[in-house]
């Protein structure tokens, strides 16, 4: 995984304020985790959405030809990004829908195309996987993600059979951090109170 390099250094914090819910939540790996990080909070937010998308923009690979966002989440940040750095999009559906074109990706042709592939949350990356396979046989050259967050656990990178690299705005870890920050701050702020 590429070092994360954020240059927002309020970032994080920010997102973690937005997004971070606590209970049971379900994932799309089936895991249930007693967190959850609510990307819509930030992606519904267009300053947050703005800010991420500028740091996705960095992490993008110089020979990048297509921008594919995954759907539903992908979708917004990839329309983001494509907007400020004038790379087409392409959206990526879950499955080709079974009417009209009956495509998978909607935009332009991928085929012999550098497509970075444009992904709000990793956990377990199977989403991204099911539209790396997808792309990758229809032609298409698919080697990074850009994420918004990443989740997988520290040290493990579940796309690199796919030989898949994954660049992270911010990874559980910063987000982990911001809030023991801001805990520790309302902590001292309480204790001088």
């Amino acid at each position: 995984m590429a070092a994360v390099t954020t240059t927002d250094d309020s970032l994080a914090a920010d997102i973690d304020a937005c997004c971070r819910l606590t209970g049971t939540f379900t994932l799309r790996s089936g895991q249930v985790a007693p967190e959850y990080f609510d990307k819509y909070l930030f992606e519904a937010d267009p300053i947050l959405l703005q800010r991420v998308a500028r740091e996705m923009v960095q992490l993008l690979p110089h020979d990048t030809e297509l921008v594919g966002g995954l759907e539903l989440g992908g979708v917004p940040l990839a329309t983001s990004v494509s907007g400020m750095t004038g790379t087409p999009a392409l959206f990526v559906r879950k499955k080709a829908k079974e009417y009209g074109t009956c495509k998978l990706a909607e935009g332009p042709a991928v085929a012999g195309r550098r497509v970075t592939l444009i992904e709000d949350v990793i956990t377990t990356g199977g989403a991204v996987r099911d539209a790396t396979l997808a792309l990758r046989e229809a032609g298409a050259l698919v080697e990074v993600v850009v994420c918004a967050i990443d989740r997988s656990p520290a040290g493990e990178q579940p796309l690199a059979d796919l030989g898949l690299e994954i660049r992270a705005v911010l990874t559980k870890a910063d987000l982990d951090a911001a809030r023991a920050a801001a805990t520790a701050t309302a902590t001292d702020a309480a204790g001088t109170a």
